[in-house]
């Protein structure tokens, strides 16, 4: 009966899928923000070990942007690993941190989208942030999307971080801190930010169920369309994909107004 339904799919799915690329409408997403949620729990739902939960979830990371560059998107950003994860068990953490290495190295080897890191790579581990820094040379003058990586990434941290950027560069042109008081606005925050000089996410999509943000791009989503999807990351297909694009699509942003 499994090698049944597993065979109608492969039918099924292809032309759902083509059919829904049909009758995509216009108004896509220029930024998509991807929350990879869900390896841990897929593992065990296939009675697996965590490392082999991450690495099939790493293993879906370039089929994303494939898909992506179907429909367009100009900048992707994956969520792979948050500032709260570095408190997972240190066996955990050293697995997911050679899976990410190895992930990031292979699509540097591909030289078909630019990597920008994001995130706070001092508290990564040496060669962890190295070899992040590495991937975004060997990309830099590759015409393609633009791929941001979130790894040792936290929302808080990230605004933290532009503040503390946004004092440095005042207190190094002899602004005092109550000439800096009067003139700072959202734009000089935003200019020291990760994403700085990126558009904002348009729309975020978080797998594995899960309906809340954790930290992710908290000042660059305030405006966002949000997507919630059942399916755990590595279970994650281009249906699902398709599907979020046109629940984007089909909304009407506001804005606020």
């Amino acid at each position: 009966m499994v090698d049944w339904k597993r065979g109608l799919r492969r039918v099924v799915y292809p032309a759902y899928e083509a059919r829904v690329l049909r009758r995509m409408p216009d108004s896509l997403p220029k930024h998509v923000g991807v929350m990879l949620d869900g390896n841990r729990r897929w593992a065990r739902s296939v009675g697996r070990d965590t490392a082999h939960g991450h690495q099939a979830g790493a293993d879906n990371i370039e089929p994303l942007l494939g898909w992506c560059d179907e429909v367009g998107i100009e900048v992707v950003t994956l969520w792979l690993l948050s500032t709260d994860n570095l408190n997972r068990p240190s066996d955990e953490l050293a697995s997911l941190m050679d899976i990410i290495e190895a992930t990031v190295e292979s699509l540097a080897e591909r030289r078909r989208w630019r990597l920008h890191p994001v995130g706070a790579l001092d508290l990564l581990p040496s060669s962890t942030a190295e070899k992040l820094k590495a991937a975004e040379e060997a990309t830099r003058d590759v015409d393609g999307m633009l791929v941001n990586v979130a790894v040792g990434y936290g929302g808080r941290r990230e605004i933290a971080d532009a503040v503390r950027s946004l004092l440095s560069e005042h207190a190094s042109r002899g602004t005092s801190l109550e000439e800096l008081a009067q003139i700072i606005d959202v734009e000089h925050i935003a200019e020291h930010l990760y994403t700085k000089g990126q558009p904002d996410p348009d729309l975020v999509i978080r797998t594995s169920g899960e309906q809340r943000l954790g930290g992710f791009l908290l000042w660059q989503s305030a405006k966002s369309e949000f997507y919630f999807c059942e399916a755990y990351w590595p279970d994650f297909r281009r249906v699902d994909f398709l599907r979020a694009i046109r629940a984007y699509a089909l909304r009407e942003r506001r804005y606020g107004a």
